[in-house]
C-alpha cells in the first residue's frame, strides 16, 4: 500500500506542478485580456450609439463578420505573405550571422565593414521598396530583398555583442593550450553568443514582417498588403482591418514559434 501511494505521488506533484504553470500563464495574459474586452466593448458601443459609417470606422462585430465570410481570400492573402516572411527572416538571419563572424574572426574586416553596416542601417528601407520593385519586378524576390536589408541588422549586432563579450579568462585558456582564433570562435565566442543572437532573432521576425507588407504596399499583385490597398481603395474598411487581424496573428505566431525553439534549446542561457 505504501508502495503504491509512494508511486502515485509524484505523479501527483507532476500534476500539480503543471496545473500551477498553466495557471501562471493564464495569471500574466489574464490583464491583456480584461483589456481587449473592455476596449472591444466600448468600440462597439461608441460605434452603435454615434452610428459612425462603417468605412469610416467600422464596429468590432462587422469586422468579426468579414473575418468569417472572407476567410478564404484573407487566408490565400496570409499564406502569400508568410512564405515572403518565412524566407526572408531565414536569409536576414543567415546573413546577419555571417556578418557577425566575420567581423569577430576578422579584425581589419570588421573595421572595414561594421562602419558600412551601421551606415546602412540609417538608409530609409522603404525608400529602397521602389528600387527593388524596379530592378527585380513584382515576384517574391524584391520582398525577400527587402526584409533581409530590414531584419539583418538586429541579428548581426546582438549576435556580434554575444561574441565580443565571451569569458576573457575562458579564452585566455583557449590559448594557453594552443587553441587557433577559429577553435576560440566556434568552442567558446559562438556557444556564448546564443542568448544574445535569439534576442536578435525575435527583433528580426518582427521586421521581417513589417518589410513583407512594406514590399507588396509598393508592387505586389497578392498578400495581405495588396489586400490591404485593394480594400482601401473599395472603401472595405472593415476588410483593412480583418488583414491587419491576420498581420498581426501571423506575427504572433512567428514570433512564439520562435520563443519556443528558444525555450527547447536554450533553456540553459539567461534571459535577456
Amino acid at each position: 500500500m505504501s508502495s503504491a501511494t509512494h508511486t502515485a505521488n509524484p505523479g501527483n506533484a507532476s500534476a500539480s506542478t503543471a496545473g500551477g504553470q498553466l495557471r501562471q500563464a493564464f495569471a500574466g495574459i489574464y490583464p491583456a485580456i480584461v483589456l481587449s474586452v473592455v476596449v472591444l466593448v466600448i468600440w462597439e458601443l461608441v460605434s452603435r450609439i454615434f452610428k459612425l459609417p462603417q468605412f469610416v470606422l467600422p464596429s468590432p462585430s462587422a469586422i468579426g463578420q468579414m473575418l468569417l465570410t472572407r476567410q478564404a481570400s484573407l487566408s490565400q492573402a496570409a499564406w502569400v505573405t508568410a512564405e515572403e516572411i518565412l524566407y526572408g527572416f531565414l536569409l536576414s538571419t543567415v546573413v546577419g550571422m555571417l556578418i557577425a563572424v566575420c567581423i569577430a574572426r576578422f579584425e581589419r574586416m570588421g573595421k572595414a565593414v561594421y562602419p558600412l553596416m551601421v551606415l546602412f542601417q540609417n538608409v530609409p528601407k522603404i525608400a529602397l521598396a521602389p528600387l527593388f520593385i524596379l530592378w527585380f519586378g513584382y515576384d517574391l524576390a524584391p520582398k525577400i530583398l527587402l526584409i533581409v536589408v530590414m531584419a539583418f541588422f538586429p541579428v548581426a549586432l546582438n549576435m556580434l555583442v554575444g561574441l565580443q563579450s565571451a569569458d576573457p579568462n575562458l579564452v585566455t585558456l583557449m590559448r594557453t593550450v594552443g587553441a587557433s582564433r577559429t577553435e576560440i570562435l566556434m568552442r567558446v565566442q559562438i556557444p556564448n553568443s546564443l542568448p544574445s543572437l535569439m534576442s536578435g532573432i525575435k527583433i528580426a521576425i518582427t521586421l521581417s514582417v513589417i518589410g513583407a507588407i512594406v514590399g507588396e504596399f509598393a508592387g505586389a499583385s497578392a498578400g495581405l498588403g495588396y489586400l490591404i490597398q485593394f480594400a482601401s481603395t473599395q472603401m472595405e474598411t472593415a476588410l483593412v482591418f480583418a488583414a491587419l487581424i491576420e498581420i498581426s496573428l501571423l506575427g504572433m505566431l512567428f514570433y512564439y514559434a520562435i520563443e519556443f525553439i528558444e525555450w527547447k534549446y536554450i533553456s540553459w542561457a539567461p534571459k535577456l
